[in-house]
C-alpha cells in the first residue's frame, strides 16, 4: 500500500489522535509513556505477574505510579486484574487479548530502540561536544 493509499484510509477512520479531543490520544498515552509501556513490555515477557514481581521487574516505578498506570491500562481494556480471594488478597496481571498485540508492536519498537542505542549515544556525544563548544 502507498502512502498517499495509506493517508487515505487513515482519514477515514472515526479516530484521529492528533484532534485534542480524540480519546485515542488518551490511550496512546497510556501506552507510549514510560510507565505504561514497560508494564505492557513486562506482562508480554512474563505472561501474568503479582504487583510486586512487576513492580521489581520494572525498576525505578514507585507503587503509587505502577497502580496509576496499571488502572489505566485495565480501563483501556489492554491488562485484565485478577484478585483472587486469599488472606492476604493476591493481585494477578496479565495481558488481554487486545494487550498482546500492541505489546507485540511496542516490542518491536523496544527491541529496535535497544539495537541502536550505540547510534543514539554517539549521536548525543557529537550534540553535547557540538553544544559545549559554544
Amino acid at each position: 500500500m502507498d502512502t498517499t493509499q495509506e493517508r487515505s484510509e487513515a482519514q477515514d477512520l472515526p479516530y484521529n489522535v492528533f484532534a485534542k479531543a480524540c480519546p485515542s490520544r488518551g490511550t496512546l498515552e497510556h501506552v507510549t509513556g514510560r510507565w505504561g509501556a514497560l508494564a505492557l513490555g513486562a506482562l508480554h515477557e512474563h505472561g501474568s505477574l503479582r504487583f510486586n514481581e512487576l513492580r521489581r521487574r520494572i525498576d525505578g516505578v514507585s507503587e503509587k505510579m505502577l497502580s496509576q498506570t496499571l488502572h489505566a491500562l485495565e480501563r483501556d481494556g489492554l491488562v485484565h486484574r485478577e484478585a483472587q480471594p486469599t488472606n492476604p488478597p493476591r493481585v494477578d496481571y496479565e495481558l488481554t487479548t487486545l494487550g498482546r498485540e500492541v505489546a507485540e508492536r511496542l516490542i518491536g519498537l523496544i527491541h529496535f530502540v535497544e539495537g541502536r542505542m550505540d547510534d543514539v549515544l554517539t549521536a548525543r556525544e557529537r550534540y553535547d561536544a557540538t553544544r559545549g563548544a559554544r
